[in-house]
């Protein structure tokens, strides 16, 4: 393995495992500092905030649109940052991602949108179109087209959106390469955050979990939205977790109906006595 790629094998590793910290520093007990790239790399999860619906960015075929073009069809957003010459984790990210999308029933620009933005600058609305179609090769779904985007930008614009969600990135001058993280960031229907899943892997389950929670029960079926009840997403264990409150407020429940049912046949049994004993009236 050459050296030029150790700094980029380092990354991957690094937010494989998870978020990293809002100021990357060395580990404790060790006096060499994180290499420069890693510096301000990592992820500030802003969950529920809005991202600037005003952005303009240019589609694959060149054309200016504004990043609220993609909100308001009831359909929650996967939004994934990276840049088209990525030498290693952008395509590792973009394959865990539709390997898992490959698993679900739904499809993209049926019930969900795929966003995927470019952090260069230079990159091109030919590269954004070559890119779109080498995964839309093997996404063969009938709504993949017009639900699958990649977007180039100005420098300007991808900064407030990357700011917006709290990707931190950097650009590695002597290597012509961007430093960043391994992250795909749900957004809700009208551009809210509603979740971050880490990694260059995503579970199909969990990614369908985070899709029903985004789209705040618009898709998804009644035992999808009734595991959200008992369930939450742990970002360090990559998944949806027991909720060992909302267990015991379910438990509790169920508790309370089952007594109810126990006293209401007890009572018809009681009834039922009544009415056989002599002189009873009916």
């Amino acid at each position: 393995m050459s050296c030029h790629r150790l700094p980029t094998i380092l990354l991957l590793v690094l937010a494989s495992a998870g978020p990293l910290p809002a100021a990357a520093t060395a580990p404790a007990g060790r006096g060499e500092p994180l290499p420069d790239e890693l510096e301000n790399v990592g992820i500030d999860e802003h969950r529920g905030d809005p991202v600037p619906g005003g952005l303009v960015f240019r589609d694959e075929q060149g054309r200016d649109v504004e990043l609220a073009s993609f909100f308001g069809r009831e359909r929650p957003v996967i939004l994934v940052f990276g840049y088209y010459r990525c030498p290693m984790l952008c395509p590792l990210v973009m394959h865990g991602l539709f390997d898992a999308l490959r698993e679900l029933e739904w499809s993209a620009g049926e019930q969900f949108e795929v966003l995927y933005v470019s952090i260069d600058p230079t990159d091109t609305p030919r590269a954004a179109q070559k890119m779109k179609a080498s995964y839309l090769r093997d996404y063969v779904r009938p709504t993949a087209e017009a639900g699958v985007h990649f977007l180039t930008g100005e420098e300007a614009s991808i900064r407030a959106l990357a700011d917006a969600v709290g990707f931190r990135y950097a650009y590695v001058a002597d290597r012509n390469e961007y430093a960043h993280g391994a992250v795909i960031t749900l957004l809700t229907p009208d551009g809210a955050i509603s979740q971050y899943l880490y990694g260059v892997a995503f579970d199909p389950q969990t990614l369908r979990l985070a899709l029903v929670e985004a789209s705040e029960g618009a898709i998804g079926s009644a035992l999808d939205r009734f595991l959200l009840l008992c369930f939450h997403y742990d970002s360090e264990a990559g998944r949806y977790t027991p909720s060992v409150l909302a267990m015991v407020r379910i438990g509790g429940v169920v508790t309370v109906g089952l007594i109810g049912v126990f006293l209401i046949v007890l009572w018809r049994r009681e009834r039922g006595r009544d009415g056989d004993r002599p002189g009873s009236s009916r």
